[in-house]
């Protein structure tokens, strides 16, 4: 009877020990290189329980800058960055032996949009002509679209306009806000919470003006792709359920889960900012990276002359797994 008893004791133990076993989270420390609405499935992913219900603790760090985000990358202080996809061609073309790769894919235009510090109902692009613009960092995605468009319309931004890269990233809007220049390029919430505030006007989108680009993309070393498969495998198809989450819902409801991420931020002004990221399609719909994306990626920074070399889509880009999930 003990020795039963004794026996039915030890499988309720392995029964436990193999619940708990099984309920183990991977922890993933994922570095993304602002806070910003146009991240919104990102965040979706993370509060909406996406990332557990693939068995992922997710810990997000904001490293505020590109060159952070990559060095925190490449140091080991993250697992994945998101970040924009040109940092990976940087670092490729420095001969890094273990290179940043891009797996997927969040969002699909250019998140910033041109902020007047004074009302200019009727704009045009020649309104620019001249002014003082507060710039953004040299070699980063925003700056780089910025002159990709204000070339388009005529506009050279270092003969044509008074430029200013000399503020940092996280310091732009409360430059703008104190300082005398007539325009900036910002991201949402930012944007809005200026109209609101009447610090500044929202007269034209970059991300309409430039087509598709893989502006920001989820990336991890080429070694941590190869180590960890069966992470990486989950983590895009946490991200791949809050697309198609986000594409489905209307900009309320996302608002409503993503607040916590902007709890300064009105509910409404969130959702606000949400739909104009939705109207311009900037949310990409799935992970996948595509070759002409990448192409229109190296033009726009072959434009502003800072594409190091041409490197080969089959380099820098891994749409297996998101194909995988996809397919799944």
């Amino acid at each position: 009877m003990k020795v039963r008893y004794l026996s039915l004791l030890l499988i309720s133990f392995f029964i436990v020990l193999s619940a708990c076993s099984s309920g183990a989270k991977t922890k993933i420390t994922l570095a993304e290189v602002t806070r910003s609405v146009f991240y919104t499935p990102m965040y979706v992913a993370i509060e909406h329980g996406f990332f557990e219900e693939e068995g992922l603790e997710v810990d997000l760090q904001t490293t505020w800058g590109g060159d952070t985000t990559m060095t925190t990358l490449l140091s080991g202080g993250a697992d994945i960055a998101l970040v924009g996809a040109e940092t990976s061609i940087y670092v490729y073309a420095q001969d890094s032996k273990d290179y940043a790769i891009n797996f997927a894919q969040l969002t699909q235009t250019d998140g910033t949009f041109l902020v007047a510090k004074e009302e200019i109902p009727d704009f045009t692009w020649d309104d620019v002509r001249g002014s003082k613009f507060l710039g953004q960092r040299v070699g980063g995605m925003p700056q780089m679209v910025g002159e990709f468009v204000l070339k388009k319309h005529g506009i050279d931004p270092h003969q044509d306009l008074e430029l200013d890269q000399s503020v940092d990233f996280a310091n732009i809007p409360s430059a703008f806000a104190s300082g005398d220049y007539e325009f900036v390029q910002l991201f949402e919430p930012t944007a809005s919470v200026f109209e609101l505030e009447g610090t500044g006007h929202i007269v034209a989108s970059f991300g309409e003006e430039s087509g598709t680009v893989p502006y920001t993309v989820f990336m991890t070393k080429q070694s941590f792709l190869d180590d960890e498969e069966e992470t990486v495998m989950k983590f895009t198809k946490a991200i791949y359920k809050a697309q198609q989450w986000v594409q489905e819902q209307d900009a309320m409801t996302i608002a409503e889960i993503v607040q916590p991420f902007f709890e300064d931020t009105d509910v409404e002004l969130l959702a606000s900012s949400i739909e104009r990221y939705k109207n311009q399609g900037s949310f990409a719909s799935d992970p996948i990276l595509d070759k002409e994306e990448w192409e229109n990626l190296k033009a726009i920074m072959d434009e502003a002359g800072e594409l190091p070399e041409d490197v080969p889509y089959e380099d820098l880009v891994n749409t297996d797994f998101a194909e995988q999930v996809i397919e799944n």
